[in-house]
C-alpha cells in the first residue's frame, strides 16, 4: 500500500514538472518580441544586435530632427495660396488689385513698385507667355473664360484685355529713346580739365518712345498684344520667388 502511494506521488510530481516546463516554454515564446513591450524579451537581429528601431529616441535626438525650432516643413519652399506654383517661382493667379484711388495711375513705374512692395517683381513678357497654359491671363472677348480672363461684363462695354510685362522696347533710335536725366541747372565742368559748364537740359524720365510689351492669353498659347508707353496704365500681376516655411493660410499641424 505504501509502495502504491509513493508511486502515485512520484507520477504526480513528474506530471507537474512537465506541465511547468511546457507553461514556461509557452510563456517564453509569447514574451519574445521584435518591438519593445513591457515584461517581454526583445529579439536580436541577424547580427546579434538590437534593431535600431527598437531603441527609443532620446530628447536630444528628437531636437536634432529640427533646425533650431524649425521643422522640416518649415524649411520647404512654397507658393502663397493666391498664386500659381510655376516650379521655381510663383505668379499671382489674378491681376494685382489696384485701389480705387489709384485707378488710372497704374503705369509701369507704379506696377514695378507695387510688386516690389509686395515682395516680388513685375514679370517679363517671356515669363507671362510661358505661364499662359497654367495661369488665366487677360485675353480677348472670344477666349474661353475657363482658361483665361476675358471681359465678360457687358454693363460697361466689352473690350479685349491685355497685361503689362516688364519687357521694354523703344520706338525711336537715339540717346533720348530710353529716357534722359537731362542736365541740372548749376552743373559745372571740371576746371582742371578745362571743361566748359554743361548746358542745362530738361529731364525726360518717361519718354513716350519707351514702351512696355503687353501680352494676352491667346487660347493658352500666349501672345504679344503690342506696346504701350510706360506712362500708360494697364493691368498687371506680380511674380514671386518661392518662400521658405508655411504658405499663407496654412495652419500649424
Amino acid at each position: 500500500m505504501k509502495k502504491h502511494a509513493a508511486l502515485i506521488i512520484a507520477l504526480l510530481a513528474l506530471t507537474v514538472s512537465f506541465t511547468g516546463v511546457a507553461d514556461a516554454a509557452r510563456q517564453a515564446v509569447v514574451n519574445v518580441v521584435s518591438k519593445p513591450k513591457p515584461n517581454a524579451v526583445l529579439k536580436l537581429d541577424k547580427k546579434g544586435k538590437f534593431p535600431a528601431k527598437a531603441i527609443p529616441k532620446v530628447a536630444s535626438a528628437r531636437r536634432a530632427d529640427r533646425l533650431g525650432t524649425l521643422r522640416a516643413q518649415d524649411l520647404q519652399l512654397n507658393c502663397d495660396p493666391q498664386t500659381v506654383d510655376l516650379g521655381t517661382w510663383c505668379l499671382e493667379a489674378s491681376p494685382h488689385p489696384v485701389p480705387n484711388e489709384d485707378i488710372g495711375k497704374n503705369d509701369y513705374a507704379y506696377a514695378s513698385k507695387a510688386c516690389v512692395e509686395a515682395g516680388g517683381f513685375l514679370p517679363t513678357a517671356a515669363q507671362l507667355i510661358g505661364a499662359a497654359d497654367r495661369v488665366k491671363l487677360s485675353s480677348t472677348i472670344d477666349d474661353a473664360p475657363v482658361s483665361s480672363s476675358p471681359d465678360v461684363d457687358a454693363t460697361d462695354g466689352l473690350k479685349d484685355r491685355r497685361e503689362m510685362s516688364s519687357t521694354l522696347i523703344t520706338t525711336q533710335a537715339g540717346s533720348s529713346a530710353a529716357g534722359s536725366q537731362g542736365v541740372t541747372e548749376g552743373s559745372r565742368g571740371d576746371p582742371r580739365a578745362g571743361e566748359p559748364d554743361p548746358v542745362p537740359l530738361a529731364a525726360n524720365p518717361y519718354p513716350q518712345t519707351l514702351q512696355y510689351v503687353t501680352v494676352y492669353d491667346n487660347g493658352d498659347k500666349g501672345g504679344f498684344a503690342g506696346g504701350k508707353p510706360i506712362s500708360s496704365p494697364e493691368a498687371f500681376r506680380c511674380g514671386f520667388m518661392k518662400a521658405q516655411g508655411q504658405s499663407a493660410g496654412e495652419t500649424e499641424g
